[in-house]
Formats: structure tokens, C-alpha cells, sequence
């Protein structure tokens, strides 16, 4: 069914034609390879944990070069169970949430923009009265190589034991970073002392940053999409380059969103013959902060090539 023009610009938050055209030219998804992604509860579980072996068992493992998503991925239903009941990792469970749940994700792209469409149910999820303005919302990040923890490690790559709600935090309300752009970090994270401005401004030229895209849905609503980077911390991008569109039927989302492949100075630049590193979070229930659903990380190439996810040209 065509949505209505209007109703199109209005979802993606957008001036003119650019979110419009985006949108119309999205593929018909009953003709696009789907694969299920397992999405689980992480509590308080942050990137020095994973390293830490006194912690975490498979410390070890990943300090020796395993990924998180070798060694675990089937197993995020028993973790998500363990985590949201509060028996580990997690002090402040919420009362009744399931610990995970799927996405059926597609990927496609044509000539000047790529498409990401997740089909999930959220089950009986309580209010948890954190997030009064969304009900959920639906994160994907994506980076080409250049940040070498979210490529192992997806979205622990940026999670810290002092970001906002976790446990060495102490009231702050700090956001996602990336580890290399700290003067030090310890087994607590990184604090807010940065490395100098050269090295910083060294590493941005590098490519280390992480692109995340995110909708903001509520039942019959428009979404809203955002999106931004996440380097020294998360830093949303004015006006945003990525579009979305979702419907809610039956206790499902249907969820697309659409970016030019070539966004400009800022943007990963999407393009056959290399391999990219994506992640998916959901937050559900009127949650915030950490209080979501995580996939570990998966591999994406354009057109063919070794990869979890193979975005056919349409």
C-alpha cells in the first residue's frame, strides 16, 4: 500500500523531497533474504567487563582474538534470561520483562541509497516510565572496520562500567564513548579526561568513529528517525541523513530505514567490495539508557561476498 506523501514527510522528520524519494524507491521486502537476529537483555554487563577474567569467563578468549558474536551467538536467550532477573549484572531489574526477543532483518540497496528493514514482535513488555515520549525505539550501528572494538565486539565497543546507569557511573549522565579516545582507562572506564586535541583529531581522520541510525516509535505515530556518531561521546547529527518508516499491527513493528550510500564527510560511505560491521538495540517499553535489548555484532557487504548480511541491489 502507498503511503501518502505527506504522511511520508512528516514520518522521517525531513524538509523537500529527500526523505520522500528515499522511501518510494525502498525494495519490496517479500523479495529480500531475511535473517533472524536474536536481540537480549545486557544489564550492566560494559566493555571492561567483557575483558575482565575475574568477570567474565571467556575473557580470555576475546583478549586472545574471539569475537563476542563466535563464541555466543545462540546462547542470548539463556543470557537474557539470567540478566533480567537481577541474579547477575544487573541491580535494578524491571519486574516481568522478557529477556529478549527476534528480528527478522533484511537488507537491500540501488543505486544511491541502502535499506534496513527489521520485523519484530515485543512481547508482553511492562512500562518501565523511563522514556515518556517513546514507547521504542530501534538502533542500528554500523562502522567500516576502522574501530576495531565495535568490529569484535558491536555495541560493547562503546558501552564503559562510568557510562550513564551503569555501575561506576556516580550519578553522571555520560554517554557512549569509544575507549582509544581516553587519556586512560581503567577497570571503572575512562572518566572524562581525554587524550590530547592532535590525537584526537588524529583518530577522526583515521575513521574511528561509529555511525548509528535510530527510529523513535510510538502505535500510531509517525516515526521519527535520528542519527549521529559516537566517538569522544554520541553526538546527534542536524538535520539527520537517514529516513524511516514503520507500521505497528499486531503487536509487530515493521521498520525501514533508508540512507544515501554516499552521506558525505561524516558518514560511513557504504560501496561493493568492503565488509562493515552492523549491531542492533531496541529499546522497548518506555525504557532509556541501558536499559534495552543488544544483538551482537554482524558482518554486511554490498552485492556478494563473505558476510551475515548481503545487500542485493534492486
Amino acid at each position: 500500500m502507498r503511503v501518502p506523501a505527506k504522511t511520508l514527510i512528516a514520518a522521517f522528520g525531513l524538509a523537500g523531497a529527500m526523505g520522500l524519494s528515499a522511501a518510494s524507491a525502498a525494495p519490496n521486502w517479500s523479495g529480500v533474504p531475511a535473517k533472524d537476529v536474536a536481540l537480549f537483555y545486557p544489564g550492566q554487563s560494559s566493555w571492561e567487563w567483557v575483558l575482565t577474567e575475574t568477570n567474565h569467563s571467556g575473557a580470555d578468549k576475546f583478549r586472545a582474538g574471539k569475537d563476542c558474536a563466535a563464541c555466543h551467538i545462540g546462547d542470548e536467550k539463556t543470557m537474557g534470561a539470567l540478566l533480567v532477573s537481577g541474579k547477575m549484572n544487573e541491580k535494578a531489574p524491571i519486574p516481568g520483562k522478557p529477556g529478549s526477543l527476534n528480528a527478522k532483518v533484511q537488507f537491500a540497496h540501488d543505486a544511491q541509497n541502502i535499506y534496513v528493514h527489521l520485523e519484530f514482535a515485543e512481547g508482553n513488555q511492562p512500562n518501565a516510565k523511563m522514556d515518556g515520549a517513546h514507547a521504542t525505539k530501534v538502533t542500528m550501528m554500523i562502522e567500516d572496520g576502522s574501530v576495531v572494538e565495535a568490529n569484535r565486539a558491536g555495541c560493547w565497543g562503546m558501552c564503559h562500567e562510568d557510562s550513564a546507569a551503569m555501575p561506576s557511573a556516580g550519578g553522571s549522565s555520560r554517554t557512549m564513548y569509544l575507549p582509544k579516545t581516553r587519556a586512560h582507562l581503567t577497570a571503572q572506564g575512562g572518566g572524562d579526561a581525554l587524550k590530547s586535541a592532535d590525537e584526537l583529531n588524529k583518530l577522526k581522520a583515521s575513521g574511528y568513529s561509529v555511525e548509528y541510525w535510530q527510529a523513535h516509535l510510538n502505535p500510531g505515530a509517525p516515526a521519527v528517525a535520528v542519527n549521529g556518531n559516537i566517538f569522544d561521546k554520541r553526538d546527534e547529527t542536524k538535520p539527520t541523513a537517514v529516513t524511516a518508516e514503520a507500521t505497528y499491527s499486531g503487536g509487530t513493528w515493521s521498520v525501514t530505514f533508508s540512507r544515501k550510500l554516499n552521506a558525505g564527510p561524516g558518514f560511513v560511505t557504504l560501496a561493493p567490495g568492503k565488509r562493515y560491521t552492523v549491531a542492533f538495540a531496541i529499546h522497548s517499553g518506555h525504557t532509556a539508557k541501558r536499559f534495552h535489548y543488544v544483538s551482537f555484532e554482524r558482518s554486511l557487504v554490498l552485492d556478494q561476498g563473505s558476510a551475515d548480511f548481503v545487500a542485493e541491489k534492486k
